[in-house]
């Protein structure tokens, strides 16, 4: 069997047209949106709403700028629109008529923290299942699902009122029900990766992201063959080693376009 396995696809339409070449099947691990485009600004949801100076800004504060002042900023952006909600929707729903059509039958995916999963039912159609908190059998093994990122110990998600977005981000009680629900994994797929801190740093952001010790336990309990993620876009590292797991973030597909390659 092969299987080519893709996250953070980001709006990378042409490659994923591609990802499946010459698999038994392709399984992505969400972040399909493109909402800011930190390297091109004219791109991505933001860029088609506000135009590339102001998402030029917007990532400027976001690296360099304070938390208050990239808040402040963005409520300015959203500001000028007469009904924020309905235009991200509207280009959501843009983005993901060409994304869904660009994967391949068979494609096993679940979503990402930049992806709205209500949504994915409207535009999976027939050759693409997803899946989250659910087991899938390809080639005999059974691959585990679960999808979009975690929030801080304690953090409730609460709807803003008047909120343009919000992106799939979980209570940790929520997501840790998820991972319970995966018996007898040999293929862990998830979004973000479990808390081990090489896995989990970004080198350019420096900042660690939040992974899951959940997941972790997950893979010291049922020692998986492998546990496949995304998220973390520059590692610290790629890939470690956990008992029989190899653990592995695919790539950020965006910029690589090339999936990573699963053989057994």
């Amino acid at each position: 069997m092969r299987v080519h396995v893709v996250s953070d696809v980001h709006g990378n339409a042409d490659a994923l047209k591609r990802a499946g070449e010459g698999a038994d099947a392709l399984v992505v691990l969400g972040d399909l949106l493109d909402f800011v485009d930190y390297r091109e600004h004219d791109k991505g949801i933001m860029g088609a709403l506000f135009g590339p100076e102001r998402v030029g800004e917007f990532a400027r504060l976001r690296r360099e700028g304070t938390r208050d002042e990239t808040v402040a900023f963005s409520r300015t952006l959203w500001a000028t629109l007469d009904d924020p909600a309905a235009a991200v929707e509207e280009a959501v729903r843009s983005q993901y008529a060409t994304l869904f059509a660009a994967m391949t039958a068979p494609t096993y995916a679940t979503p990402g923290n930049v992806d709205t999963p209500a949504l994915w039912p409207e535009f999976s159609g027939s050759g693409v299942e997803v899946l989250d908190g659910a087991v899938a059998t390809i080639g005999g093994l059974r691959f585990g699902f679960v999808g979009g990122a975690v929030l801080p110990e304690g953090v409730v998600p609460r709807p803003r009122a008047g909120a343009a977005w919000r992106p799939y981000l979980r209570a940790r009680e929520e997501f840790d029900e998820s991972v319970a629900r995966l018996d007898r994994v040999d293929v862990l797929c998830t979004h973000i990766p479990p808390a081990v801190a090489d896995l989990t740093y970004d080198v350019v952001a420096r900042r660690a992201e939040l992974g899951s010790r959940a997941l972790l336990e997950l893979i010291h309990e049922q020692q998986p063959r492998w546990s496949l993620f995304g998220h973390v876009h520059q590692p610290l590292a790629a890939r470690r080693r956990l008992g029989r797991t190899e653990c592995r973030n695919v790539g950020h597909f965006k910029e690589t376009g090339q999936p990573y390659v699963l053989r057994w």
